[in-house]
């Protein structure tokens, strides 16, 4: 069956003007035309209505945690969740995800205990069996033994018997670990190039692999045809993660000048996920349930994160749009949007950096981030143009993804 896509204006190429009266044409979950004007349908063909809206391209978060969600009971959960309710929360928050229009996500790493539920999720949206988002997974995150991603904060019995698959201490445990990940079923390897924020324990925000572990860690993930991405909050660990081939930086909160340079060089990719930081500290100013070491980081980072996208942008950085997605609660993505124009960057630039941009840092160009013959009918729609005002990013009313309607607000009017 054809379907034929009536859209009143389409941002069909972000970075491009939008056209006006113009006509999608799908045929087996891809984009076949797109003509202007708009045109009647024959027999068999069904015509889905947004005459009256703002289409564009469905948006892609390069970096969430579908499994979990950061609050009060997470410690527990952790504890308490059974692997098959920790896959059951992850596709409620895969439905939320893909109502807010985010079509497409990368999902970077696991919570203790979540066992295999983040693969059996990406296999089971992939066949229609769970609404969501297409999900790329890493699988567990490659952290050295008491490092960022490695559960702390129990006690040791308990902390051993949650131990990720991706622990990696010196070469061998490095490379070990991401074959094991590559085994599981990874699309992307993610590694931790300093501490982090949400770990119960501390050790700051620096550097936490030696620089043979991060080479060990980069070169058996390419060798297995698997792209690099690092968690990082300090610039030595940006440094050493660069000089080691990584493929992009997450967070990237006390990046310096040099670090900018080499990323300009390189053309490494920026996930800036100014919402964690700015939910981090919000939380920390507000709530009373992190514990002290946690509390400290969180009012470290959450003041910087915006000021670095600002910096990063001037600079010419790559940037991939990119929340963090579980720091915040499942659904509210699109705050980030309001977040990077606070931070310089246009609305037009946000919604690049969350198609076109997005699509090539995972390696996705030639199916996702624009609205052309070919690609997938990933389609959103909007009742006027984020282009005016980017928080209507925040009221999506039209999901397809993969030419299946999963949200229709205009067909309620």
């Amino acid at each position: 069956m054809t379907v034929l896509v009536h859209a009143g204006t389409l941002l069909g190429k972000p970075g491009e003007e939008p056209l006006s009266k113009q006509t999608i044409a799908i045929e087996s979950g891809r984009i076949a035309s797109v003509t202007p004007g708009f045109t009647a349908a024959k027999q068999g063909e069904t015509v889905v209505d947004l005459s009256d809206a703002f289409v564009l391209p469905g948006l892609i978060d390069c970096h969430v945690h579908l499994t979990g969600e950061f609050g009060p009971k997470h410690k527990m959960d952790v504890v308490e969740e059974s692997p098959t309710a920790i896959a059951l929360h992850g596709a409620r928050h895969a439905r939320v995800t893909l109502h807010a229009g985010f079509t497409t996500v990368r999902d970077l790493g696991e919570i203790g205990g979540a066992g295999d539920a983040i693969f059996s999720l990406r296999n089971a949206v992939a066949k229609g069996h769970v609404p969501g988002p297409r999900i790329f997974a890493a699988g567990s995150i490659i952290s050295p033994t008491g490092g960022h991603g490695i559960t702390c904060g129990y006690r040791d019995d308990i902390n051993l018997l949650l131990d990720a698959s991706g622990r990696g201490d010196g070469v061998e445990g490095c490379r070990y670990a991401v074959r094991r990940q590559v085994s599981r079923g990874a699309d992307f390897i993610k590694f931790v190039a300093t501490g982090g924020v949400l770990t119960d324990t501390a050790t700051g925000v620096g550097q936490q692999f030696f620089d043979d572990e991060y080479e060990a860690i980069v070169k058996t993930a390419h060798m297995m045809g698997r792209k690099t991405t690092a968690h990082a909050h300090g610039a030595d660990g940006m440094k050493a993660a660069l000089k080691a081939g990584v493929d992009g930086i997450e967070h990237g909160t006390f990046m310096d000048d040099e670090v900018m340079e080499t990323m300009l060089r390189r053309r490494t990719f920026y996930v800036p996920t100014t919402l964690a930081g700015v939910t981090v500290a919000e939380y920390a100013t507000t709530q009373d349930f992190m514990p002290p070491a946690i509390r400290e980081k969180a009012l470290a980072v959450g003041t910087q994160i915006v000021d670095t996208l600002r910096r990063g942008h001037a600079a010419g950085l790559r940037v991939a749009f990119g929340t963090d997605t579980a720091v915040s609660p499942h659904g509210q993505n699109a705050r980030e949007f309001e977040l990077m124009v606070k931070a310089g960057m246009t609305p037009m630039e946000c919604i690049v950096a969350a198609t076109l941009t997005a699509a090539e840092h995972i390696g996705q160009s030639k199916h996702i981030g624009s609205i052309e013959s070919g690609k997938a009918a990933d389609i959103i729609a909007t009742a006027s143009s984020p282009l005016d005002a980017i928080a209507e990013l925040k009221n999506v009313k039209f999901v397809m993804r993969d030419g299946m309607v999963y949200k229709n607000a205009f067909a309620t009017r």
